[in-house]
């Protein structure tokens, strides 16, 4: 089910993950025309469930929107299926146009488009990933702990990353590939947990009867393993606010490319704001749905600011 996208709206949400959902589900509770735009390609699809998430541990990504898109539905939000390609300013707001032609006005954006993860190019890992391919100890460690894990390193957070999964299974390495030697301190700690350091790269993740055997290694061996755990490189969704000026940039963490914003969702551009991965690269399905309820209550006080002044005869000095 998809809604008509009208002409105007109070907030136009982009991206229909946790953190727009909620945010839109905020909007629409404060009376406030709200419409959700989203592609249909949340980042993790390929989970079987999400976890950690509290009254909603173990439920499947699809049921978590569904029951989400419904909430909003209720309060007389709009839902609709289709991809934002452009935002500009036109007058006091913006003008939104789809991939589709289709165009819509809204006072105010939120940006929830989220991210996607670039994994290592290596042969056999995108098609495990989500199933025995990870990347959070805390989304999917549980389900695989006491298993064969080898963490296959992309950078210097990887040293870190092979300690939070140890502390999962007993039987962790960390595959250096791209990852720089530990140094002494990091390699004492490790030593000192039972993790092995392979001084090798992989060169293809190896799969037998729909499940990881091993990774191959560039001298030819085959290193054993159930899991392969790996820190991708995390890209917002965000090209579309090229428009407005509002480009993303590298994460100061180094881990990937971010829109910034500050703790409430407000973005360098009066108006917008960003809530979920789109700017935290890092925050969970809860952590999202947070962002997004408070933007969308910061929007909605922007919006009760502006009316009051334009009743009152005087005028915001921004939208904040």
């Amino acid at each position: 089910m998809t809604d008509e996208l009208l002409e105007s709206y109070d907030a136009i949400v982009v991206g229909g993950g946790a953190a727009g959902l909620n945010g839109a589900l905020m909007l629409a509770r404060s009376r406030r025309s709200v419409a959700v735009v989203d592609a249909g390609a949340p980042r993790n699809a390929p989970a079987e469930a999400v976890h950690g998430l509290l009254g909603h541990d173990g439920t499947s990504p699809a049921d978590l929107l569904a029951r989400g898109r419904e909430e909003v539905r209720r309060y007389a939000g709009h839902v609709v299926d289709g991809e934002v390609t452009a935002a500009a300013t036109r007058g006091d707001g913006f003008l939104v146009t789809l991939a589709d032609g289709r165009r819509t006005t809204a006072r105010r954006l939120l940006v929830t488009t989220g991210l996607v993860d670039e994994l290592p190019d290596l042969p056999g890992l995108s098609g495990r990933w989500g199933r025995d391919v990870v990347h959070c100890p805390y989304c999917h460690g549980y389900e695989v702990r006491d298993r064969r894990i080898a963490v296959l390193g992309t950078g210097p957070a990887s040293y870190h990353h092979a300690l939070l999964f140890r502390q999962l299974s007993d039987d962790v390495v960390l595959v250096l590939h791209d990852a720089p030697e530990p140094d002494d301190t990091q390699a004492r700690q490790l030593a000192s947990l039972g993790v092995e350091v392979v001084r090798a790269r992989a060169t293809a993740v190896e799969v037998v009867d729909d499940a990881i055997r091993g990774l191959r290694l560039d001298d030819g061996s085959l290193h054993r393993c159930e899991v392969v755990a790996v820190a991708t490189r995390m890209v917002a969704r965000g090209g579309f606010l090229d428009h407005l000026g509002l480009t993303p940039v590298d994460h100061p963490s180094g881990m990937g490319v971010h829109v910034p914003a500050d703790p409430a969702g407000v973005t360098g551009v009066p108006g917008v704001w960003a809530a979920g991965n789109v700017t935290d690269l890092t925050a969970q399905v809860g952590a999202s749905a947070a962002a997004g309820a408070l933007a969308g209550a910061h929007i909605n006080a922007d919006l009760v600011a502006a009316e009051t002044a334009a009743a009152a005869g005087s005028v915001p000095t921004a939208h904040r």
